[in-house]
C-alpha cells in the first residue's frame, strides 16, 4: 500500500477501534477475544484495503468480519463450553456497583448463553441498530433468517435471564 492508503486505513482504524471491539465483546462476552476478534477483522480490511472501491462499505465489512470470526470460532471444539456439576462461586457484589452496570453484566450473561448465530443477530439488530435488511446484508442471509434468528434469539435470551429479565425493565 501506498502512503495516502496507509493513512486512510490509519485514520479508519483509529475512528472505529472501539465500536467494532465493543461488538465484539457483545457477540463474545470475554474483551480479550473481542480484542482479538476486532484485531482478526481489522487485518482483514487492511489486506483488502486497495480493492475496497465503496469506502462507505467499511463499516459492513469489518461488522461481518468479527460475526463471522466469533462463529467460526464458537465451532471450534477447543472453545465449547463444559458443563460441571457443581457452579464456582459467584462473586458478591458490595452495594457500590451501579444500576447501569448491573444491568449490562445481566444483559451480556444472559446474551452469552443464547447460541452465537442468534447473539450475532440480537447484538446487530438492537444493540448496533441494524434493521432487519442490513442484519441480512451483514450476516449474509435472507432477512427471513434473520428474523426467525430474532424471534428464537430473544426466546432463548428469555430463558437464560429467567427473573433477571425484570432487572432490565425500566422502572416506573
Amino acid at each position: 500500500m501506498d502512503q495516502h492508503d496507509e493513512q486512510e486505513f490509519a485514520e479508519y482504524f483509529a475512528a472505529r477501534r472501539e465500536a467494532v471491539r465493543r461488538t465484539a465483546f457483545l457477540l463474545c462476552g470475554d474483551w480479550h477475544r473481542a480484542d482479538d476478534f476486532a484485531q482478526t477483522a481489522f487485518v482483514a480490511l487492511h489486506r483488502r484495503w486497495r480493492k475496497i472501491r465503496d469506502k462507505q462499505a467499511l463499516d459492513a465489512y469489518v461488522r461481518r468480519s468479527v460475526v463471522r470470526a466469533v462463529i467460526d470460532e464458537s465451532r471450534r471444539p477447543w472453545r465449547r463450553e463444559r458443563f460441571v456439576d457443581e457452579l464456582p462461586e459467584t462473586p458478591v457484589g458490595d452495594g457500590e456497583i451501579g444500576e447501569s452496570v448491573a444491568t449490562r453484566e445481566t444483559l451480556v450473561a444472559g446474551l452469552r448463553r443464547v447460541p452465537p448465530r442468534q447473539r450475532a443477530v440480537l447484538v446487530l439488530r438492537f444493540l448496533e441498530g441494524l434493521d432487519v435488511a442490513g442484519t441480512a446484508e451483514a450476516l449474509g442471509c435472507s432477512e427471513g433468517t434473520v428474523k426467525s434468528q430474532t424471534s428464537r434469539g430473544l426466546e432463548a435470551l428469555r430463558d437464560a435471564l429467567g427473573d433477571a429479565i425484570d432487572d432490565l425493565r425500566p422502572a416506573s
